[in-house]
């Protein structure tokens, strides 16, 4: 990765976690999920809506709020078994730190492989909107 490339990175995470475009509580929401994690702090709150409209309340570090904001925008419009699999996708990219071009802005966390103890900061929005996505729970 370029220092150009590496240096827009920084920027939209620090952008996407001092303003979010898909933070807060919607009135109506068809499942949630939670995620902590307890060595940090993190915590994270996920609202899915049908038709796949993601909401996120992310409470702690910069990655997690800017992989929360990103996830979110990224699934929007996708059904549960395509999010599954963006899921599979970015969890690959932030634990070899390759990037996969299907995955657009979310390579932006890439980075995050260098630093073992920040991957699951990235990932803990996404296993909050797998709760949420559960078998049973939210069908399309």
């Amino acid at each position: 990765m370029s220092s150009t490339v590496q240096e827009l990175y920084q920027a939209l995470i620090v952008e996407r976690s001092k303003a979010p475009r898909f933070s807060g509580r919607p009135e109506v929401f068809d499942a949630q999920g939670r995620g902590e994690n307890a060595m940090c702090g993190d915590r994270v709150q996920v609202f899915w809506q049908r038709g796949g409209v993601v909401r996120h309340e992310a409470h702690g570090c910069a990655i997690l709020t800017a992989s929360a904001d990103l996830m979110a925008q990224a699934v929007a419009g996708k059904s549960p078994a395509q999010v599954a699999a963006m899921r599979g996708a970015f969890e690959e990219v932030v634990t070899s730190g390759r990037e996969n071009p299907a995955l657009g802005d979310l390579n932006a966390l890439a980075g995050v492989a260098q630093y073992r103890a920040r991957i699951r900061c990235a990932t803990l929005p996404w296993a909050a909107l797998a709760e949420a996505l559960k078998e049973g729970q939210v069908h399309g």
